[in-house]
Parts: C-alpha cells; sequence; structure tokens
C-alpha cells in the first residue's frame, strides 16, 4: 500500500510515516496542496491522508481536485478541530474517513488499513447486480442508472453494493456501518447520514423527495429499486 500525507507540520508528517511505515505501509509526504497534486501525477496513491488546515491550497479543496481526477483513491481528511461541520464538508467533498487531531498512531493505521479493505475488497462470484434502473459492475466498480454510470466514490460504491444485495429490505445504519467501515470503525455515525445524503444527490431526480432510498425513521434506510 502506497499512502500519500499532507500536512504542513514536518513533525505530525515524521509521526505518521514513521507509524505507517511500522505496518509495511509505504509514505509520500507533501507540505502544500500544489506538492501533493504534483506527486500525485507522478505516483501511484491508494490513499491520501489530507490535513485541512493548510497555508495556500486547503485540505478540503485538494480533497474535491483528487476525487474528481483519481475517483478510485480512498482519501481521509485530518482536522484540529471537532465541529461537526468540518466532518460534513469533507465528506461532502468526497472523503472517506476523517481522524480528528490530536490522534493516536494505532487509530489512523487501522483507519488507513480498514478503508484499504474496503477499496480492495473480494469480489463475490456475480459480477454484476441490477436493481430497477440501476446496475452495478463488480469487476469494474461502476454504479450505471439507466446505462449512464454514475460517479461515485469507493465508500458510496460499497453502499450501493449493500443496498442492492438487499433489495426492499431495511438496513439499519448500524449494519451500513459494520459493513462498509468495518466492526471496529470509532467514528460518528453520521458518516453513515452524510454519505447517503450524497449518493441520492447523485442518483434521485429529487433528492429532497426520494425514490429510491427510504429513510427508515429511527432505524435506517430502504433500498427500492422498483419504486411505486
Amino acid at each position: 500500500m502506497k499512502v500519500l500525507i499532507l500536512e504542513d507540520e514536518e513533525a505530525i508528517r515524521g509521526f505518521v510515516r514513521i507509524n505507517l511505515g511500522r505496518n509495511g505501509i509505504e509514505v509520500i509526504e507533501a507540505e502544500t496542496g500544489e506538492e501533493a497534486l504534483e506527486k500525485l501525477e507522478q505516483e501511484a496513491v491508494d490513499i491520501a491522508i489530507l490535513d485541512v488546515m493548510l497555508p495556500t491550497i486547503s485540505g478540503f479543496e485538494v480533497c474535491e481536485r483528487i476525487r474528481k481526477l483519481y475517483p478510485d483513491m480512498g482519501i481521509i481528511m485530518l482536522t484540529a478541530k471537532t465541529q461537526d461541520t468540518d466532518k460534513v464538508t469533507g465528506l461532502q467533498l468526497g472523503a472517506d474517513d476523517y481522524v480528528v487531531k490530536p490522534f493516536s498512531p494505532t487509530e489512523l493505521v487501522a483507519r488507513v488499513q480498514a478503508l484499504q479493505r474496503r477499496l480492495n475488497s473480494s469480489h463475490p462470484a456475480k459480477n454484476e447486480l441490477e436493481s430497477g434502473p440501476f446496475s452495478i459492475s463488480l469487476d469494474e466498480r461502476k454504479l450505471y442508472k439507466n446505462r449512464e454510470e454514475i460517479d461515485v466514490t469507493p465508500t458510496e460504491f460499497a453502499i450501493m453494493k449493500l443496498f442492492m444485495e438487499n433489495a426492499n429490505k431495511s438496513v439499519s445504519r448500524d449494519e451500513i456501518l459494520d459493513t462498509v467501515w468495518g466492526k471496529h470503525y470509532i467514528g460518528d455515525l453520521k458518516i453513515v447520514d452524510v454519505n447517503i445524503r450524497r449518493i441520492r444527490q447523485k442518483i434521485e431526480a429529487d433528492p429532497s423527495r426520494p425514490k429510491y432510498i427510504e429513510t427508515v425513521w429511527g432505524y435506517g434506510y430502504l433500498w427500492k429499486g422498483h419504486p411505486n
């Protein structure tokens, strides 16, 4: 696995490099957003760890650019703030996860490894899933609606796969969290709702009145491939 760490504080970059390196993970360092984007053009990276507060291009802007240029790359945001708005902003721009500073090396390594497992999840024997106008290519890891590709992040793809495997069945938030983020995920449960909101914006004609992803209040969500 190869990971890019974008952080303007040299001590934190070194801390991350040492602890990821101890777990067999190759680390590329960048001090600015410009440097990170330049290195991504030269290196094949699996996961980018992005600090939010940077002197020029913010981590949010780098996240948005990465998601457009490298849709299959995993993204973890680093933030010194605990406000929900920072977490939500990163997720809405395409991040897969976030870690709040100060963080323990064990937590960061666990988050990186969990995201890598999601990115490299094994494909089942059947190579396609279909539900109403939607289809998923498990080999290509792509989502289609009426045969038109919809750009989704690896996390959004994993959620859609879970939904389409459980069409017309209520799926709890906890089940989504355990399946997509892993049973040992220690972040905020709201990460599920943020990603569902983002998926609705991509697949629903009117996200405020969703036809396909129905909210089951107090429980989770129901995927309706053939809405009435």
